[in-house]
């Protein structure tokens, strides 16, 4: 496990080996500019948008704000591709996480970001911003809870409760963001609205949600072999009720569990997703996968095949449109996604055997 994934789970500022600023921001070649957006279509699209437009799906924010974009290159960028955003769709997409791209690639996506917006990195101050996290509190409930969430789990706004976030984010970022709003996303500015030292206070209150975190690192699990893609090969097949002719409640999958019926359940989150929580014998099938293996060693001999994401349909969609259009018939997703299912209080599995293994 390299520094950057040792330093996030101490709760440190994350570093990593990248060229001084002026390199990261010196122009990429043709051959660069080609290879990172083929991996943003890959990887990012679905859910941001081709042009990084955003909201695509699951609230995911434009890619194009240069406010914050200026502010976040490039220690928050690469911290939010590599790790992603706890209790969102957004998961990690580094190797040492189970996600499939390496440090480099991250740091040329980032480099690709910043140039195709021509950005010019705004120096916020490290130091901590005194305030009144109480008062705060009351602000944020009134002013920020609409859109984040009464708890900063997020909604149509960033999840703002989020350690991995608040980890690396400054109390100047926080403020930044609140001051000046982010251009391209329903983000306005509360300057005029909200006085100085009541941001402060807000910036308090989002700074005391990171308090008492001590994740420990994650455990890689093996992928499973192709002999156990099938759930319970002798049982008898399950009864769903689809809605739209596609949609499986939730309900329905866990009692098919319990009823031990034959099925092939299918995560089609990023690989670190599956690492980090995924439903029992659940297959990691992440919707980036080349279309040409996204059926590899999976029967089409009429077994029901059940995918699922966070979104809780883009990913899911995407992967059960391709084995459709191959002829696989009984399909279906999920839909209330895995976030719900996990509030629901169904069933979920993490991995656990360290091992290095990459879905592509």
């Amino acid at each position: 496990m390299n520094r950057i994934l040792l330093a996030i789970f101490a709760v440190v500022a994350l570093s990593f080996n990248a060229p001084c600023r002026a390199d990261l921001l010196s122009p990429l070649n043709q051959v660069e500019m080609a290879k990172a957006d083929a991996m943003y279509q890959r990887y990012c699209s679905l859910c941001h948008g081709a042009q990084r437009e955003g909201y695509k799906a699951d609230h995911a924010p434009s890619l194009r704000s240069k406010s914050m974009l200026s502010t976040a290159f490039p220690q928050m960028m690469f911290d939010s591709i590599a790790f992603g955003r706890i209790n969102s769709a957004m998961d990690g997409y580094i190797k040492d996480a189970g996600g499939p791209l390496t440090e480099s690639d991250i740091i040329l996506l980032i480099r690709w970001l910043a140039q195709k917006e021509n950005i010019s990195p705004i120096d916020l101050d490290q130091a901590p911003i005194p305030g009144k996290a109480a008062k705060g509190k009351e602000l944020y409930g009134k002013n920020c809870a609409t859109c984040h969430g009464d708890k900063g789990q997020g909604g149509t706004g960033t999840a703002l409760a989020d350690q991995l976030f608040l980890s690396s984010a400054t109390d100047s970022y926080l403020k930044y963001a609140i001051v000046n709003g982010r251009d391209g996303t329903p983000m306005k500015s509360f300057a005029g609205i909200l006085k100085d030292e009541e941001i402060h206070d807000v910036v308090a209150y989002l700074r005391s949600q990171a308090s008492g975190w001590s994740p420990q690192p994650p455990e890689l699990a093996p992928w499973p072999n192709p002999n156990e893609y099938v759930l319970n090969p002798k049982g008898n097949a399950p009864q769903f009720n689809l809605r739209e002719g596609r949609y499986v409640p939730a309900r329905e999958v866990e009692k098919a569990l319990k009823d031990n019926n034959k099925m092939i359940i299918l995560d089609t989150r990023p690989g670190s997703a599956w690492q980090r929580i995924h439903i029992p014998g659940a297959v990691p099938m992440p919707y980036y996968r080349d279309k040409s293996r996204i059926a590899e060693n999976l029967p089409n001999d009429g077994t029901w095949i059940i995918a699922y994401c966070a979104c809780p349909h883009a990913a899911s969609d995407s992967v059960i449109n391709h084995l459709r259009s191959l002829g696989y018939k009984n399909t279906g997703v999920i839909d209330e996604g895995i976030i719900k299912w996990i509030e629901m209080g169904l069933p979920v599995v993490a991995g656990k055997a360290k091992v290095n293994q990459v879905i592509d």
